[in-house]
């Protein structure tokens, strides 16, 4: 592991199809509840390696009582605009694309959650910087993508070292941007999330100035459409699909090797990054309930970013959540798994 070495140019045209929490464009069909062979069909936005190669790895889509359509995006924020606008029926995104899209008064509804360790979520500075602490940041140019986690894991981190986000000139870049910016030396700093976190630690081309322990919360989501939820059959298709997720997120913490592999192949991330990735952040996760600890959670990042008028409103992100399928999960403060030191 320590002598892989990959060029960060060579890896930049598969992780740019990894952002999962960033801005970007995307395609999606048309929703409908039939195929027209009177098959319920549950219509599912997803990102390149994501819940769909998941659970084809996992054998969760062997038995399927409908059929999936897979919209595929490069991002969470035009995922959750494909859920609005009904093409849509549910998607996964991390924790601050929902509270940009409620913000902006988007029809959206938080159906599931999963915590994770958010040590994937990370400022990262060149190897060589002078930059020990995230105080170091003050006057800095740090990249960022504008409404992804690592947005408000960047205010966090800044927040607890006594600082403001207009202590820093803070540059808002999408990952292929920002990473071609980081590794040119046209900015001080990157806060950014998995697999871009362990390609830059791999690479020898960067380490962690600070990473989001403690300062974010490490949730997920799956988001669905309110309409299909008001749809008997796609709720009860919805609720199907989010199990089938939980026991595919069990089996990668089980399997990491093997859905290292099984990710790799379907990006084009290295192997060695994909496994380092999992082990960080992706296999870490566990479904956890949707409950006031979660939603409180939420509400704090929503008015963070409403006191920086970086979204058009306050509001209760209480109101854009369905407890429906929480079941007997455990409490959304349950520990993330771990690989020990691997991780």
């Amino acid at each position: 592991m320590k002598s892989f070495r990959p060029s960060l140019a060579a890896l930049l045209l598969p992780l740019a199809l990894l952002a999962s929490a960033c801005s970007g464009a995307s395609a999606a069909g048309e929703s409908s509840n039939s195929d027209g062979k009177g098959s319920l069909v549950l219509n599912v936005g997803d990102q390149k390696g994501g819940a769909e190669a998941l659970l084809r790895a996992a054998g969760e889509l062997d038995d399927l009582p409908y059929r999936v359509t897979w919209s595929t995006f490069t991002s969470g924020p035009p995922l959750l605009e494909a859920v609005n606008a009904k093409a849509v029926d549910i998607g996964s995104v991390g924790n601050t694309p929902p509270v940009f899209a409620a913000g902006a008064g988007s029809k959206i509804t938080v159906v599931a959650a999963s915590h994770g360790d958010p040590a994937g979520e990370a400022i990262l500075v060149p190897e060589d910087s002078p930059l020990r602490t995230a105080r170091d940041l003050k006057g800095r140019k740090v990249a960022v993508a504008q409404g992804s986690s690592a947005h408000f894991q960047l205010v966090a981190a800044l927040a607890k070292a006594g600082l403001k986000p207009s202590d820093v000139r803070v540059t808002l870049l999408q990952p292929a941007d920002a990473l071609a910016a980081f590794t040119t030396g046209k900015v001080d700093a990157w806060a950014v999330w998995d697999p871009y976190t362990s390609q830059v630690l791999l690479s020898g081309k960067g380490r962690v100035l600070t990473d989001g322990r403690g300062s974010v919360n490490g949730l997920n989501f799956q988001v669905a459409s309110p309409s299909a939820l008001a749809d008997e059959e796609k709720a009860k298709a919805i609720g199907d699909f989010v199990e089938r997720l939980r026991r595919a997120q069990d089996w990668v913490y089980e399997h990491p090797e093997v859905w290292a592999k099984a990710w790799a192949k379907e990006t084009g991330l290295p192997y060695e990054v994909a496994l380092a990735s999992v082990k960080r952040s992706n296999g870490t996760r566990v479904p956890v309930a949707l409950d006031e600890a979660a939603i409180a959670s939420e509400q704090k990042i929503a008015d963070t970013f409403a006191e920086l008028k970086l979204i058009p409103r306050k509001f209760r992100f209480a109101d854009y959540v369905d407890t429906r399928f929480n079941k007997d999960l455990p409490p959304s403060t349950t520990a993330a798994r771990s690989y020990g030191k691997a991780s």
